[in-house]
Order: structure tokens, then C-alpha cells, then sequence
């Protein structure tokens, strides 16, 4: 499996606590389509996060490992899948990076949010012109707040559309071919019978 990212330009909204600024805004948002590359249309199933928000998550910036921003286990990333997607809160931290991201976030430089997941459950529709995937659940890496909210990472999308025409071919063939050597076998049944006269 193959992580993938995807990202959203939805406004995100700071805000100070006692403890410091809190960002809040969304991940991802449920059955909006979203075009990867041109390939194909992705939709996110609302349910697709449920088993996986209450996992050990981090906040990054940029998807940068080195920029920890927050973490579920830690309390300072709270992911709540609701009625809209996947709402995010983190508790920025009194680091650089934290007061950096406040003050773009506040002017309007940084503006979107991503997030890195594995498919773990996945369906795809190709009758249509364009094929439709519907992401059922992820395995949820990382949530991100991003300068360039984009579909950056196309290539791995693709790939999963390239595996699933493969598997559905490969279940294609596999049907075809146990349909013949079903035939097959009646044929000797028949052959069979009529030998010894039944």
C-alpha cells in the first residue's frame, strides 16, 4: 500500500486558548469530487475515517516529518469525523514553527489543509466516461496544514486506479476461465454417461 496525500483550500480559523492559538478547519469533506490528474474522479465516503481517528496521528506542516505541530496521542490534534468531513483542531505549539504558522495562517498565506492516508477500502465505478473512485476507509497518516493545497501526488492515485483495472481484469479472467473449465467438465460428465449408458 502506498501513501497518498490530498489536500482542500477551505478557510481555516485561528484562535487563542489559555494555553496558546488553537487552528481549527477541515482535512478532507465528504462526498465533494475531487479531479486527480484528469485520470479520474475521487470521492471520500463519509465513515471512511471512523476507524482510524482514534489512532496515533500527527499534525505536520507541509507533510514535513521534521514540522510535528501536534499529535492525537498527545491531546494537542483533535480529529472529529462529522456530518461536513473531517474536522481538524491542533494546539500549536509555543515552538517556531507554531508562532510561524499562526501569523500565516492569520495573514492568509497558508490556507488549506491536507492529509496522508493509506486506502484501505475502496470502490471504483468506470462506467462512465471518467472512472469514480469512492475512498470507503483510509488508514489515516498525518493531517497537514499546506501552502499549496493541490493534488501533488497524482502518481500514486494513478497507481491505484492502475491496480484496481488490474485486479478487476485479473477477476475477469479468473471467472472466464473457471466458467470454461466448468463447461469442460460437464462435457466429460456427458461424454462419460453416455459411455457407460446412464
Amino acid at each position: 500500500m502506498t501513501m497518498e496525500r490530498r489536500a482542500l483550500v477551505r478557510p481555516l480559523a485561528i484562535r487563542s486558548a489559555g494555553d496558546g492559538p488553537t487552528i481549527a478547519g477541515y482535512a478532507a469533506v465528504f462526498g465533494s469530487a475531487a479531479d486527480i490528474g484528469g485520470q479520474f474522479r475521487e470521492i471520500i465516503a463519509p465513515g471512511a475515517f471512523q476507524g482510524t481517528i482514534a489512532g496515533d496521528v500527527r499534525a505536520l506542516i507541509d507533510h514535513d516529518s521534521g514540522r510535528v505541530i501536534g499529535r492525537t496521542t498527545a491531546g494537542t490534534l483533535r480529529l472529529i469525523e462529522d456530518d461536513v468531513g473531517l474536522a481538524v483542531e491542533i494546539d500549536l505549539p509555543d515552538t517556531q514553527d507554531g508562532r510561524d504558522l499562526a501569523t500565516l495562517i492569520a495573514r492568509g498565506d497558508i490556507s488549506g489543509m491536507s492529509f496522508g492516508f493509506i486506502v484501505t477500502r475502496q470502490l471504483w465505478d468506470e462506467t462512465g466516461d471518467i472512472p469514480v473512485r469512492t475512498i470507503q476507509a483510509v488508514d489515516l497518516r498525518e493531517v497537514s496544514a499546506v501552502a499549496f493545497p493541490a493534488y501533488d501526488d497524482t502518481s500514486l492515485a494513478l497507481r491505484s486506479l492502475e491496480s484496481a483495472r488490474t485486479a478487476a481484469g485479473q477477476a475477469r479472467a479468473d471467472h472466464n476461465r473457471k466458467r470454461a473449465e466448468a463447461r469442460i467438465a460437464e462435457r466429460k460428465a456427458a461424454a462419460e454417461q453416455r459411455f457407460r449408458k446412464i
